[in-house]
């Protein structure tokens, strides 16, 4: 499960990294984080899907949320039992219910 977190996880932080850069063009030198050649990859990717370039971003953060929902789902439903078992420890501290001490 930790290589399937590592592998969700690394192309959003090199998608939004290379997105945030290109966008506000602080390209450090390189062409691949310029302006220029960020509105070009949406003008292209617009082409291709038939749809307006602003409009993509959108989309993929809409598509990450969903995504990131997916997996934690998953992992949730994995680790259940100990989600469980952590709910019932903390209901038990916060109850008011103490457990009687031995003298």
């Amino acid at each position: 499960m930790r290589w399937i977190l590592i592998l969700w996880a690394l192309p959003l932080a090199v998608f939004w990294g290379w997105f945030g850069l290109s966008y506000y063009d602080m390209n450090f030198g390189y062409v691949m984080l310029s302006r220029g050649l960020h509105d070009l990859v949406f003008e292209l990717y617009g082409e291709l899907l038939g749809l307006e370039p602003a409009t993509i971003p959108w989309l993929l953060a809409k598509a990450f949320v969903i995504d990131t929902l997916i997996l934690f789902g998953i992992l949730a439903f994995r680790r259940r039992r100990a989600i469980a078992a952590w709910i019932q420890r903390r209901r038990e501290r916060y109850s008011g219910v103490e457990p009687a001490r031995s003298t």
